[in-house]
């Protein structure tokens, strides 16, 4: 069909294939826009809302308590840590410089030096008890470690039993909810999906076609694409569903326009050549020809072989010679190529010349 159009006709009809393709691109992402916020018509629910509110929040309350004193416990366990570090350390240095000066002491054995080894020897008693009573801090702020602990783990327990009990309503209502929202999108993306269908049957061939042609693409894309609902069970049904009835509708509907054709043909093929070319456009004829095929009954003729004037399957004429200048031409041409004569004249017999003009 395009070889026959005329050049500023074809350039004309691929912008306006552009038109429809950008007309459905802004309608997509337009509905792309309105699909996506269909969830926020709804109020997201969590699985706190389905527990007893009086025991949840108690629930809570006692782990946040937990979870503090755990905090607690564990950063003052740590400076118990530090300050042990720090006496072992103290006692250790002070035991270690006792040990030296005792060496000292029995190898020069003066007795001088009794009372100094008496106060050495209490102030490494006050160091020693002095780690015994860290260690002993450590100890007790390992037991608050661990009675948060223990606290935390019970109240999260009571916690999972809760979510436990409460997660089956919880579940119950967010396929609800689901639903709920996949017929929003289905109610807004099948009326879009029959208005298309419409416009397909009677309008695709009007004035506006690039507008009926965007707005199937957008419906189509709405509705096979767009139509991704929280249920993919549903969402799998209904697409397969329709497209199953789309299909039966569309293959019934072309396996009828393809009986009504061979009629059709039957029909035309079995009317006069003349009348034949009454009824066939001149376009039509042009893009049948540009294919290699009869404009009549489309069937495939050697169109370059010279010797073939007339189709061999329907009869119809293909090529003719000029009246003026005798030039073989098809004969669905409005002019001769050889001469620029019209068809019509060149096809009329030549006028008879009168017996006195014979004598002159």
């Amino acid at each position: 069909m395009s070889k026959a159009l005329r050049l500023p006709e074809k350039w004309f009809r691929r912008g306006l294939w552009l038109v429809a393709f950008v007309f459905a691109w802004f309608l997509v992402g337009l509905g792309s826009l309105v699909v996506g916020d269909l969830p926020q018509v709804e109020s997201v629910q969590s699985l706190e809302d389905f527990m007893p509110p009086d025991r949840a929040a108690q629930v809570r309350l006692e782990q946040q308590t937990a979870e503090r004193l755990r905090d607690q416990a564990s950063s003052a366990l740590e400076q118990a840590q530090l300050r042990l570090r720090s006496a072992r350390t103290s006692y250790a240095a002070a035991r270690e410089a006792f040990d030296n000066w005792v060496a000292t002491r029995s190898a020069t054995q003066r007795a001088d030096q009794d009372t100094e080894l008496l106060t050495r020897t209490r102030a490494l008693d006050q160091l020693k008890d002095a780690e015994r009573r860290a260690a002993t801090a450590v100890e007790a702020q390992q037991q608050q470690q661990l009675d948060a602990q223990q606290a935390l783990a019970r109240a999260e327990s009571a916690w999972r039993q809760l979510e436990d009990s409460a997660r089956g309503q919880w579940q119950d209502a967010q396929r609800a909810q689901e639903l709920r929202v996949f017929l929003y999108r289905l109610a807004l993306t099948l009326p879009l999906l029959l208005v298309a269908g419409w416009l397909f049957a009677k309008k695709r061939r009007s004035a506006w076609w690039p507008f009926v042609w965007g707005f199937i693409f957008f419906a189509l894309f709405a509705f096979f694409v767009e139509l991704v609902p929280y249920l993919p069970d549903y969402g799998g049904y209904v697409r397969y569903i329709v497209g199953i009835v789309l299909t039966v509708v569309l293959g019934r509907a072309a396996i009828q326009a393809f009986n009504r054709y061979l009629e059709r043909q039957k029909r035309q093929e079995a009317m006069p050549d003349a009348q034949r070319r009454v009824e066939l456009s001149y376009d039509t004829a042009l893009s049948r020809l540009a294919k290699g095929v009869c404009p009549g009954c489309e069937r495939v003729v050697d169109l370059k072989d010279p010797g073939i004037d007339f189709c061999p399957h329907c009869g119809i004429g293909l090529f003719d010679h000029c009246g003026a200048c005798n030039t073989r031409k098809s004969t669905f041409a409005r002019f001769c190529h050889a001469c620029g004569t019209p068809a019509a004249a060149s096809e009329a017999p030549a006028p008879v010349p009168a017996p006195s003009d014979l004598g002159r």
